[in-house]
């Protein structure tokens, strides 16, 4: 007895405590607890990163257009645009904070809800699948469908998590005495700010079940995410194509209207749809094999092998979809930055308080340079935002334990963490020039005079501060793995405050220090500094080979 109770001990404390002790948690409860936790986590940042956002379109309206005729000329200005609707909505009581917050935040926040939302959903139902872990779970007493309805559940945790954030947030600022919106208001706000990332994870979520592959589900989630928004970028451009509103799901955010005209009747379509998806995914997840898809794919299909020769390789073909879309959207909000300039410009030329505040960046190239190089820091923000979602990505493949099936093969950890890092650098590399480029292409639709290698230099001039945050990154990953994450984006979201703090009122300059796009000249309004921008590379690259330094000697660590 006493020989067989030790192996069956040793085993019993070896196993997942979630999996052992039933007391604490229920077998129903397993998959539920595992969604919502990484749900939890992603929805409450970006309800942070969204609320940060609106507020600062709030702000900046009420410091940049102070008198009721500088907000007219503003709104006279913008309102006869037809090509600037098409791309960011049409332009609503543009005379009021609200009706001004709205147009320049929810139609942007609402598409990136909707990418976030739908990587998500097909990260937690196809990823996990796809890893193996879900036939774990299902060797218990859940079954298929079962474990669906909790990993929706555990979803709806994170857009509960970004819809209270948002709200938090938009609300606080509405407190102020210049903006001044009701907190209702602010949660019908953050309502239509998630409603987008609610209908798109139910795509995510129905899409994995139709395909046997990650990569497939979130192809075709993106594909539904870009035929909405070109559907809804025909209907704002021509008066005569308003009717087709209706059959887009972006097209139904805006008829919410948001901090204008409130109608929550355009909610009945987003909760249609989203409950027949819901539906459709809880019913084809019992319908179907596991590891398998509803559509049929080819028996004799050829094994794609290609980049799995090594760990660069491979990183590349796990990682590849998500950074393919974040280089797809950081180039497409160049195009937006270009393509909105000379009428922005324009816009501003009549507030006597935006003339002053372009001057003291140095901006005497012209409005539209001036406006392009404020405008640039948003640019800077994404790549950032990139080069965190890198070194979360690598952690993870460390805290799931898949980077002990490459160590115990002759792969070096240098090695390895190296390959994730360089793939990282190269993202941000690329995410930054193609916005420049995409920039340039954009002005160029507008006949606005800004040169092509102004705005390349503009584009690279925010890759330094991704590269840098990547090595932060690399090194708060191998000290303290598991607050990695909360460390990296820790100094993104501090950064970002305090420069926001210094446009609003005079800061210390130790203060301003601590800000990594303090660092970061305001390109193309000025010429970069790339001696600082060469500085920030070399540190990050300091930090980046102490990391690999100690992650070569540090145990790996799980979640």
């Amino acid at each position: 007895m006493a020989a067989t109770s030790a192996p069956a001990a040793t085993a019993h404390m070896e196993c997942p405590r979630e999996l052992t002790s039933t007391r604490r948690v229920l077998p129903f409860g397993v998959v539920l607890a595992r969604t919502s936790r990484q749900a939890l986590r992603s929805g409450a940042m970006w309800g942070l990163i969204f609320g940060i956002y609106t507020a600062l379109q709030a702000v900046a309206y009420t410091l940049t257009y102070k008198t009721k005729a500088e907000r007219l000329a503003l709104a006279k200005s913008l309102s006869s645009s037809g090509g600037l609707s098409a791309l960011t909505g049409p332009a609503r009581d543009l005379q009021t904070v609200g009706g001004y917050t709205a147009w320049k935040s929810l139609g942007l926040l609402s598409v990136i809800g909707a990418i976030w939302a739908l990587l998500l959903a097909t990260k937690l139902f196809r990823g996990e699948e796809d890893a193996g872990r879900t036939e774990v779970l299902l060797a218990g007493p859940t079954t298929r469908r079962a474990a669906t309805v909790q990993t929706l559940v555990g979803l709806l945790v994170g857009l509960v998590a970004l819809f209270a954030c948002t709200s938090v947030l938009v609300a606080l600022i509405g407190r102020a005495r210049d903006v001044h919106w009701a907190p209702s208001a602010s949660l019908f706000y953050a309502l239509c700010v998630s409603s987008g990332a609610v209908l798109f994870m139910a795509v995510g979520a129905f899409t994995s079940q139709l395909v046997a592959s990650r990569r497939k589900a979130a192809a075709y989630a993106g594909a539904a995410v870009g035929i909405a928004y070109v559907v809804r970028m025909v209907s704002d451009a021509s008066a005569g194509a308003t009717w087709m509103h209706w059959i887009t799901p972006f097209g139904w955010i805006e008829e919410l209207g948001a901090f204008t005209s409130p109608s929550p009747t355009a909610l009945l379509p987003l909760a249609g749809a989203t409950s027949l998806l819901v539906a459709a995914t809880i019913w084809l997840s019992g319908a179907r094999d596991l590891g398998a898809g509803v559509l049929r794919e080819r028996a004799d299909a050829r094994a794609h092998t290609a980049l799995l020769g090594g760990p660069v390789g491979l990183a590349a073909r796990l990682t590849g979809p998500t950074i393919t879309v974040w280089v797809a959207g950081i180039s497409a909000f160049g195009l937006l930055l270009g393509g909105v300039a000379n009428v922005a410009a324009k816009s501003l030329e009549a507030s006597p308080s935006v003339r002053a505040a372009l001057a003291r960046l140095g901006g005497h190239a012209g409005l539209v340079k001036s406006y392009l190089g404020v405008s640039f820091l948003t640019v800077t923000l994404l790549v950032m935002l990139l080069a965190a979602s890198q070194v979360t990505a690598a952690r993870r493949e460390e805290a799931t334990g898949r980077v002990e099936h490459l160590l115990v093969q002759p792969v070096a950890r240098a090695r390895w963490m190296l390959s994730r890092l360089a793939l990282g650098a190269v993202a941000v590399v690329l995410a930054g020039t193609l916005a420049g480029v995409f920039a340039w292409l954009g002005s160029v639709s507008q006949h606005a005079h800004v040169g092509f290698f102004d705005l390349l230099e503009a584009g690279i001039n925010a890759v330094p501060a991704g590269l840098f945050l990547l090595g932060i990154g690399a090194l708060a990953w191998s000290l303290t793995p598991r607050h990695a994450t909360a460390c990296v984006y820790a100094a993104l979201v501090w950064s970002f405050l305090v420069e926001v703090l210094a446009g609003i009122g005079h800061q210390s300059h130790w203060l301003l220090d601590t800000s990594i796009f303090h660092h970061i000249a305001p390109a193309p309004a000025v010429s970069p500094q790339w001696v600082g921008a060469l500085a920030l590379v070399g540190l990050g690259a300091l930090a980046t080979a102490l990391g690999v330094a100690r992650f070569s000697r540090r145990d790996l660590a799980g979640s």
